[in-house]
């Protein structure tokens, strides 16, 4: 299996078990009309809308899979390629871009950490990223938890 093979096979368990799926379209926490695995952006570039008709979990599995691939798992190799060497960092740290985006990535200390393969530091950076509207979520706790159980 390939490091992305294997990466994706992570990120892509992690977003399914944390994004749960949803075939009609809803607002998110955040308060973006989304579908699927936590889609916001269709793959031909369109915001997902209220009015959107419901999607097959087969289609919610290729947006996600494509999403992986083409926009968060390809941003956090641009910011750190160094995560080319470790599959089960690079997969954790795709679920992590997926959830907050990659700009967030890039402009953190968790990417220096990742970047200097201080692990441990790392898993630290990690969880502190458990805030949703000023106050700690159940949810983002248990999802740092799973991400940092890839990190070296």
């Amino acid at each position: 299996m390939s490091v992305v093979d294997k990466a994706l096979e992570i990120a892509a368990t992690l977003c399914r078990t944390f994004e749960g799926l949803r075939l009609e379209p809803y607002v998110c926490p955040a308060g973006y009309p989304t579908i699927g695995y936590g889609t916001v952006n269709k793959p031909d570039g369109t915001k997902v809308s209220m009015s959107d008709p419901p999607i097959s979990k087969e289609t919610a599995e290729e947006w996600l899979v494509g999403e992986l691939v083409s926009t968060y798992m390809a941003g956090v190799l641009r910011a750190s390629p160094i995560l080319l060497a470790y599959p089960n960092v690079l997969g954790a740290i795709s679920d992590f871009a997926y959830n907050l985006g990659v700009p967030r990535y890039r402009a953190s200390t968790l990417r220096r950490r990742i970047d200097a393969e201080d692990w441990e530091g790392s898993k630290v950076e990690l969880r502190k990223w458990n805030r949703g509207g000023g106050q700690v979520l159940r949810g983002l706790v248990r999802r740092r938890e799973a991400e940092c159980l890839y990190i070296n």
